[in-house]
């Protein structure tokens, strides 16, 4: 998926939780006194509905704005980037966006810029990486709103079973793998190239070999020296030997990989904040670090960690400028993102937020993801063909660990489309 935190279960739909949480179900762009905005629903249940939160919001923004209203409309994630095109394609955006994707709207000139919207002070308090993923040409138009890292995961009891120590190189990777497999660990690594979200998995192991998805000039390099070492290192130590369970890794979902590892039958699996609470609150024993590196990076480097980020987006109307500017400037309240990132074990977007979850977490592994955000990578979502790209990756990248597949040739076919 594009760069996005939760997938939408089919059972919201069912439950009822999709639609608009006012009276009026409008689309378009507002008349100043009324803000639309789109969003995804975060949650999988009732209890976890984000509408719950949009309920008190808007009702505490209204009751600050006199004669101002906001009505918000709920989409899964998997319709949202679909359905707000289309209402930019009708001419009927809405006032303000939350979704996965921005650049194509600002190369559009769709979007107003930050510097329109929010006071100076606002616009710096973002955390940099977010800032400048959120950029164009060095003006910021998708304003990030909450964020993740990722970090490897690992089980310690299967870790204290196998008699292996946590990673730091990839060759300590394999051997843990290995020494977990003979203790009878179904994934010893978990593997999830599959098209769930196998853009992030892919990029997680690019950058601990000094790779990525785009060079220094930003140009794509899908196909580089280090990409292709990357996979072929993959299927040849981990995917060839067994040592990535018994899926293979273009049919392994993450949401696949973060159940078992959940049910403790993975070793090893990359994830986020969310799935490391989910495992304490099951009473698993969890221990997090970055992702090991490749053994031919030099003594001491430190590739960044991924990040990842959702957006928001302001499009430009006729008189909606002063209510948007004022909608954002109080969702970006640090009590009102912190509320929304609590309630997803998220990360928010900004410093002083950021900080402030820092110092009251009472779990310390919040410092770790924190810390890794500050200087993560982010996907390139400031390009405008990323979203088409991405599901180009997507669907294509298990394929270069597969059996027979060279890994080179994989890659310069996904950069041959992604070039064109």
């Amino acid at each position: 998926m594009p760069p996005r935190l939760f997938g939408m279960t089919a059972s919201v739909v069912a439950l009822g939780l999709l639609g608009c949480l006012t009276t009026a179900c409008g689309s378009s762009g507002s008349d100043g006194t009324t803000l639309r905005l789109i969003a995804p629903e975060y949650g999988n249940s009732p209890a976890t509905s984000s509408k719950a939160y949009w309920d008190k919001l808007t009702a505490a923004f209204t009751a600050a704005h006199p004669g101002k209203k906001v009505e918000v409309t709920l989409y899964p994630w998997a319709d949202i980037d679909r359905k707000v095109t289309s209402l930019v394609q009708e001419d009927k955006a809405p006032d303000v966006a939350l979704m996965g994707a921005y650049s194509d709207f600002a190369a559009q000139h769709r979007l107003y810029a930050a510097r329109d919207l929010l006071p100076i002070k606002a616009e710096a308090n973002f955390l940099p990486p977010l800032a400048e993923a959120g950029s164009v040409d060095g003006t910021l138009y998708g304003l990030p709103f909450v964020a993740s890292s990722r970090l490897l995961f690992y089980n310690e009891e299967l870790f204290d079973k196998a008699g292996v120590k946590p990673p730091k190189t990839w060759s300590d990777l394999k051997t843990a793998a290995e020494a977990l497999k003979r203790a009878g660990v179904r994934y010893p690594y978990a593997l999830p190239l599959g098209p769930e979200e196998a853009h992030a998995e892919a990029l997680i192991w690019e950058l601990s070999n000094g790779g990525g998805y785009t060079d220094s000039g930003g140009g794509y390099s899908i196909a580089s020296q280090q990409n292709v070492q990357t996979f072929r290192w993959i299927k040849d130590n981990l995917v060839t030997p067994g040592l990535t369970g018994p899926t293979p890794p273009a049919r392994l979902n993450r949401q696949d990989a973060f159940d078992a590892f959940l049910h403790g039958d993975v070793g090893m699996v990359n994830g986020y904040p969310s799935l490391l609470h989910e495992a304490r609150e099951k009473g698993m024993r969890v221990g997090t670090l970055p992702m090991p590196v490749s053994d031919t990076l030099s003594t001491g480097e430190t590739p960044p960690s991924v990040g990842v980020a959702d957006w928001m987006m302001a499009f430009k109307h006729d008189g909606n400028r002063q209510l948007v500017s004022s909608f954002l400037d109080f969702v970006y309240q640090d009590k009102n993102l912190s509320a929304f990132a609590g309630r997803y074990d998220l990360l928010p977007s900004t410093v002083s937020a950021a900080q402030a979850t820092q110092q009251s977490a009472e779990d310390p592994s919040t410092e770790q993801f924190l810390t890794a955000l500050r200087t993560a990578q982010l996907y390139p979502v400031n390009e405008p063909s990323w979203l088409k790209v991405s599901i180009l990756i997507k669907q294509n990248i298990g394929k270069a660990v597969a059996p027979s597949a060279d890994p080179r040739l994989v890659l310069e076919d996904i950069a041959q489309e992604a070039g064109a």
